[in-house]
């Protein structure tokens, strides 16, 4: 297996690391400005993102993960996704100052297409079946 697969089917590889800093990043601002935080996370903030962290870890796209709001799939439950919104409202125009490189990938991520749920979830079946007659003798 690839690094790229081995970090794709631990939710570790790059995209997806990006991501998890990306979010970690916005959430600094947010509970800075918010919450009067210094360097450290609020307790809500903190579980919010932690629960950010596991749903990107196991996103059914992996590495080809398009931006949230182009992804047909709703990782969020109905708070959460309010919650992480406001967030993004708020820390959006003030993270091009703040992490102008995080904030760079996040736009051209966002040009990116969003891949179908059925491609995605037929891709490792595809892959199987390669190694599976790869190992027959």
């Amino acid at each position: 297996m690839k690094e790229s697969e081995a970090g794709q089917a631990q939710g570790t590889g790059s995209r997806i690391v990006r991501e998890q800093a990306t979010i970690a990043a916005m959430m600094g601002i947010y509970c800075r400005d918010h919450h009067g935080t210094a360097s450290i996370l609020c307790e809500d903030c903190s579980a919010l993102l932690d629960y950010a962290r596991r749903r990107l870890a196991t996103c059914p796209f992996g590495e080809e993960k398009p931006a949230c709001n182009h992804c047909q799939v709703h990782c969020y439950g109905p708070r959460r996704r309010e919650q992480v919104k406001a967030v993004m409202r708020y820390t959006g125009p003030r993270m091009m100052v703040r992490h102008p490189i995080l904030s760079l990938y996040h736009l051209l991520d966002k040009r990116r297409e969003a891949p179908s749920l059925d491609r995605v979830r037929q891709e490792p079946k595809a892959a199987n079946s390669r190694e599976d007659t790869a190992a027959k003798p």
